[in-house]
């Protein structure tokens, strides 16, 4: 049986597990797992820590992630979770940082991830009001009803891949959620936090 080269495997829908186990013998296919997630998780390193080290931690992720591919289990084709898990992480870290970006959040209304992307009119001026009071609503969460939140509502996880991102029970998973966002619609005068994530 012949081994896909590089190419080959980026042509094909091969599972993430296939190609991280094939970069145990050839490390250069490790790239593809970075063109296939490095976006994403650029996107929710950057929303919960600003852009000022957003591209440093999304390359620390990364690095960790090869690093510990000799660990990855088999049996989860896609790595998303896996390597959310380790931003998250590393996020954990900077606690510090993400406050502070959750703070510059509520005083400007700027999201980092679509301050350059959106034309600023009435409407957007509203939208920021919210983004406001969501921001310090999230800074007031405990960080593990933080990342699991916003592991739903940025991240696009399900609570089973949460769960393991986490390396929670599922059940662990929905009661953070579920916890946080009641705490979020209490400190958003009733407002249900997940039907306005996509204005973040």
């Amino acid at each position: 049986m012949t081994r896909p080269t590089e190419t080959a495997v980026a042509t094909e829908p091969v599972a993430d597990a296939v190609i991280i186990a094939r970069s145990q013998d050839e490390p250069e296919l490790f790239a593809l797992i970075f063109r296939r997630h490095a976006p994403v998780i650029q996107r929710y390193v950057t929303r919960r820590l600003g852009p000022s080290v957003a591209e440093d931690v999304c390359a620390d992720v990364f690095l960790a992630a090869f690093r510990q591919r000799h660990r990855y289990a088999a049996d989860r084709h896609d790595a998303r979770p896996w390597l959310f898990g380790i931003a998250t992480n590393l996020i954990g870290r900077q606690r510090r940082a993400e406050i502070r970006a959750l703070k510059a959040l509520e005083r400007t209304g700027v999201d980092p991830v679509t301050e350059g992307f959106e034309v600023h009119s009435d409407a957007r001026l509203g939208a920021d009001a919210v983004n406001r009071r969501l921001a310090a609503a999230l800074a007031g969460l405990r960080p593990g009803y933080r990342d699991a939140l916003l592991l739903v509502a940025w991240g696009d996880l399900t609570y089973e891949e949460i769960a393991v991102a986490l390396g929670v029970p599922v059940g662990t998973v929905r009661s953070r959620v579920n916890r946080a966002r009641s705490r979020m619609r209490a400190a958003l005068g009733g407002a249900d936090p997940t039907s306005i994530q996509e204005d973040l």
